[in-house]
């Protein structure tokens, strides 16, 4: 009885010192303040439980760095010096938009690019047979990255078409998220390795995925190149969704394709995720060839992650929100946006600026779509024109302001994007492009109906508190 009584009191120090440290290590990484108390409090009032969620989705890997910074400077000192060094020398930028470019090469060391060719394509059928057929005039190599791939047709259309090219004597390179792909067979991913094709899971998840520490941070890019001379970039993952539709209809999204210079930068970003899969340095010229101009639209593509010195793309949304002084049009499946994104967001309604937001109506996961619901009440009180999209499912994740500035990518409006996945989106700095995504998302709100503040706030009070709770939870939803 003595030795129990003394295993009991060992185990209680050890574990009293366990939450402590913990707490001491809460605290001194000098996070926002009321996240640092929410979670002192959770390991003081309930240790056991705390210390459970802190391992599992608490620690703060901005300061921990998944991706080694070194090797990443290493990469890109490879990638700038001997191949696209030439490009780094600042090109001729409207006053209008030198802030938000100073502001990504100096927060993600984005570079900007000029001479560039732009498409756009919100049709899933369109935005796939352009994707297959770059990959089909391939010569060099394709790299590929996405959160999700399915075992679809969309899905094995893909991987015919990569083992094919393959057998043509075409390098093929391809990520797939760990979590995002985690329903993916392993006989399909045996196919794809049988037939050549070098494959690399991010961050795998081993056992049930709920039970992994890192299930939180996932790679949500989007990213294709071929020969290093056309890239692709946005929403759209590999799946049938896009082109048949599901329960929640068709999936409208958006993706780009670049013709120019900004395919190199596309290219060193995945050639830095290909690394860390795979522990591989690929810095050779020939995967950064000369390319002739395309056109004349300046690019600058970005990456976040959550061990990134900056929160890159959501310090660039609160300023391109900012610079705004006609309107803002954004396009998100989920809402759930931190306070500062927030606040600029009814900052520039206020101001005047004509603020719209097309979101889901009916998310695919319902937990995040009853909490992001909890954010509207606000910005319509702000001025902020609400619209549920009711032509299927809204994918995409777009901003455009003033016929000036757009940008595309993978980063959805919410906490998850900004401060736990690896994200990437492009900023397109050109009249002619912005008016385009202008056009699409005036299009957009034909199928789309007005949120009225005035029938908004009669829901029933259950509802309200129903997403007021789910709210608690969106910064990892």
């Amino acid at each position: 009885m003595e030795h129990l009584q003394i295993l009991k009191y060992t185990v209680t120090i050890i574990f009293t010192l366990i939450v402590a440290a913990v707490v001491f290590v809460v605290v001194t990484e000098n996070r926002n303040p009321l996240k640092s108390i929410a979670w002192v409090l959770v390991l003081v009032l309930l240790p056991v439980v705390g210390i459970l969620f802190y391992f599992y989705m608490g620690q703060n890997y901005r300061k921990q760095k998944i991706i080694s910074k070194r090797n990443i400077k290493k990469i890109k000192k490879h990638i700038w010096q001997h191949f696209i060094e030439s490009e780094v020398v600042p090109v001729s930028v409207a006053d209008e938009h030198k802030g938000l470019v100073n502001l990504l090469y100096n927060n993600g060391e984005a570079i900007l690019y000029e001479n560039n060719e732009v498409e756009i394509y919100t049709d899933g059928n369109e935005a796939f047979t352009s994707l297959f057929a770059e990959m089909e005039k391939a010569k060099h190599h394709i790299h590929i990255e996405f959160y999700i791939i399915e075992n679809d047709e969309i899905g094995n259309r893909l991987k015919d078409l990569l083992i094919k090219k393959v057998s043509e004597g075409v390098m093929v390179r391809l990520i797939y998220d760990s979590l995002g792909s985690w329903k993916l067979k392993k006989t399909f991913l045996q196919e794809m390795k049988d037939g050549g094709i070098e494959v690399g899971s991010f961050l795998r998840v081993r056992l049930l995925p709920i039970l992994s520490e890192k299930v939180n941070y996932r790679n949500h890019r989007k990213i294709v190149v071929v020969d290093g001379v056309v890239g692709f970039v946005g929403g759209l993952n590999i799946a049938d969704r896009y082109v048949k539709g599901n329960e929640l209809g068709m999936w409208r999204d958006t993706l780009i394709k670049i013709n120019g210079n900004a395919v190199h930068g596309l290219q060193s970003y995945f050639l830095i995720d290909w690394h860390f899969v795979s522990q591989t340095y690929i810095v050779s010229a020939e995967y950064y060839p000369q390319v002739a101009p395309a056109g004349n639209k300046l690019v600058q593509t970005v990456t976040s992650a959550p061990d990134s010195d900056w929160e890159a793309i959501l310090q660039a949304f609160c300023k391109m929100i900012s610079m705004a002084k006609n309107y803002v049009y954004i396009e998100t499946p989920y809402f759930l946006p931190p306070e500062s994104l927030l606040s600029a967001i009814k900052i520039a309604a206020l101001s005047g600026v004509d603020v719209r937001l097309i979101t889901s109506q009916n998310a695919d996961a319902k937990f995040t779509g009853t909490a992001a619901r909890s954010y509207l009440r606000e910005m319509m009180d702000a001025g902020v024109k609400v619209y549920f999209y009711d032509n299927g499912f809204i994918h995409s994740k777009t901003i455009v302001v003033d016929d000036n500035i757009a940008t595309v990518g993978s980063t959805n409006m919410d906490c998850r994007s900004f401060e736990l996945q690896f994200e990437i989106n492009s900023f397109i700095y050109d009249h002619e492009f912005a008016i385009q995504m202008r056009e699409i998302y005036e299009n957009d709100l034909k199928h789309s109906q007005r949120v009225e503040l005035s029938q908004w706030k009669k829901r029933e009070r259950w509802q309200k508190f129903k997403e007021s709770i789910a709210r608690l939870f969106s910064p990892v939803l």
